[in-house]
C-alpha cells in the first residue's frame, strides 16, 4: 500500500506503508500528521490510520523539515483548492480566441465570406428566405467546427498536462475524484455533455454558473463525468522526493 503524507499544507509521497510504520516508531512522523492511500475518501491522522505504532521511548523529535517545494492540491485541511468560476472563465475566454484562428480560416475556406456575401445581397428583397439560405449553407461549417473543438479539449484535458492551453495560462487543471489524470473516454463523456452548448441557449449559462454555488465548483459537465478542476498546472503539482534515510530523521525536500 502507497500512502502519502500531509505536512504543513504540502503533499509529500507516496511511501510505502512499511516506511510510514517506521517512521512512526522512530519519531520522524508524528501521530498528527495526516495520511491517505487510495480508497480512501478524506485524509486522516497517522495514528488513526496505524493505531498501534507509536515513537519508541526515548526517541528524539526530528527537526522540522526544510521547505518543500509548493504543491498545489493540498491545503491546510487536506482539501484540493477548486478553481473558481472567475478563473475558469478566463481559461474559457483564452482558448476561444486560440480556437478562432483555425476557426476563422477553416470557415473561410468552407465558403463562410461567399454565404455572408449572398445574406447581405438578399436581405433587401427577402430577409426571410435568406436568413433560412444562410443556415442552410453554413450548418456543415458548424458540425466541423464543433468536432475541431470537442477533439482539442478533449485531447488537452486528457493529456500529461490535464489542460487546455487556456487552463494552462491560468494555472488550472483538470482531474477525476481522486485528483488524477482524466481518461481519454472521461474526456470525452465530459466534452461531449458540453456539446448541448451548441443547441441551447440558456444551458451554457446553466453549465457554468453551477460552478460558482457548487461544493467542489462544478460545472454540470464536471458534476455528470466525475471531475474537478483545481488550481495548479499538473507539471507543478507534482510529488516532493521520499525522505532521506538515516539517522537525521528529516525529509529530504
Amino acid at each position: 500500500m502507497q500512502v502519502w503524507i500531509g505536512r504543513n499544507g504540502e503533499r509529500f509521497g507516496p511511501y510505502a506503508e512499511e516506511e510510514i510504520r517506521q517512521w512512526l516508531r522512530d519519531g520522524t512522523c508524528r501521530p498528527e500528521e495526516l495520511g491517505w492511500h487510495e480508497g480512501m475518501t478524506d485524509w486522516r491522522p497517522l495514528g488513526e490510520l496505524f493505531p498501534d505504532e507509536r515513537p519508541a521511548a526515548g526517541s528524539v523529535p526530528p527537526m522540522p523539515p526544510p521547505a518543500p517545494p509548493p504543491f498545489m492540491g493540498v491545503t491546510d485541511v487536506a482539501e484540493p483548492e477548486y478553481a473558481g468560476f472567475w478563473v475558469r472563465f478566463g481559461a474559457w475566454v483564452i482558448d476561444y480566441l486560440i480556437l478562432m484562428v483555425p476557426f476563422t480560416i477553416i470557415s473561410l475556406s468552407m465558403g463562410l465570406g461567399a454565404a455572408m456575401t449572398k445574406l447581405l445581397s438578399q436581405m433587401e428583397s427577402d430577409q426571410t428566405a435568406a436568413i433560412s439560405a444562410y443556415a442552410v449553407a453554413v450548418q456543415p461549417i458548424t458540425y466541423v467546427l464543433l468536432v475541431i473543438g470537442f477533439v482539442y479539449y478533449a485531447a488537452f484535458e486528457s493529456s500529461k498536462w490535464q489542460a487546455t492551453p487556456g487552463k494552462m495560462a491560468v494555472g488550472i487543471r483538470v482531474t477525476d475524484t481522486e485528483g488524477k489524470r482524466i481518461s481519454v473516454g472521461r474526456a470525452a463523456g465530459r466534452n461531449a455533455i458540453r456539446l448541448v452548448n451548441a443547441f441551447t441557449f440558456l444551458v451554457p449559462m446553466v453549465f457554468y454558473v453551477t460552478a460558482a454555488f457548487t461544493q467542489r465548483k462544478q460545472g454540470v459537465h464536471d458534476l455528470l463525468a466525475s471531475t474537478y478542476v483545481l488550481t495548479g498546472r499538473a507539471d507543478k503539482a507534482a510529488a516532493a522526493p521520499a525522505p532521506r534515510s538515516g539517522t537525521s530523521g528529516s525529509f529530504d525536500a
